[in-house]
């Protein structure tokens, strides 16, 4: 079996991000259980775990998030999703960082119902991902 990366996060309200990741990301629902769900969030088994006490503030999160890397079709693709649902949360609109350059990246950040921050990019050369 190839490895699978799981991240497990906690959310206040399960069905609210149920609706956020299923229906407004397009995420595959997995295994539900009381209390958890898990769902696909491309190829990462992401658990999302009710724990209303568990949830901060978005001011006590830092820089705390998690997201992926998409090719250009992929990103519009997710911003399009994003933009179509009013209630998104938008912590980062969609910029260009080293415009012109082989670094150049294009991404946005977004909370979920529950806070979690999530960013989206992607590179005008996908090898600028891994350069130092």
């Amino acid at each position: 079996m190839d490895p699978v990366l799981h991240l497990s996060i906690v959310v206040g309200d399960l069905e609210a991000s149920r609706r956020f990741y299923v229906d407004t990301l397009g995420c595959r629902p997995g295994r539900t259980h009381e209390g958890w769900m898990d769902v696909w969030f491309c190829g990462l088994q992401l658990t999302l775990q009710h724990q209303p006490g568990h949830v901060l503030p978005p001011e006590a999160q830092g820089s705390r998030h998690f997201g992926v890397t998409l090719d250009a079709d992929g990103f519009q693709a997710t911003v399009h999703r994003l933009q179509a649902s009013p209630e998104v949360a938008w912590i980062v609109p969609v910029t260009t960082d080293y415009a012109g350059t082989s670094r150049q990246q294009t991404k946005c950040k977004v909370a979920d119902p529950s806070g979690n921050v999530l960013e989206f990019k992607t590179y005008l050369d996908p090898g600028a991902a891994f350069a130092p």
